[in-house]
């Protein structure tokens, strides 16, 4: 049963981003911080560990990316 639970504990932990808007006419900056999520095309959903420095990263980009129930 305790196996169960750190699998629902590690999928808490996931967070899951969309790409909502093309980063072409962003700065470079901008475009390598939607490949280091993982991203880089129109309406991609990638899963990422829920840290802070994940939130930073969408934050940085917030207008891009939109994060996915």
């Amino acid at each position: 049963m305790s196996a169960a639970k750190a699998n629902n504990a590690d999928a808490a932990k996931t967070i899951r981003v969309r790409q909502i808007r093309s980063g072409i006419a962003c700065p470079v900056e901008m475009r390598e911080t939607l490949r280091a999520l993982g991203l880089g095309k129109m309406h991609k959903i990638s899963e990422r560990a829920d840290t802070k420095e994940v939130r930073g990263m969408i934050k940085k980009i917030s207008h891009l990316v939109e994060v996915v129930d």
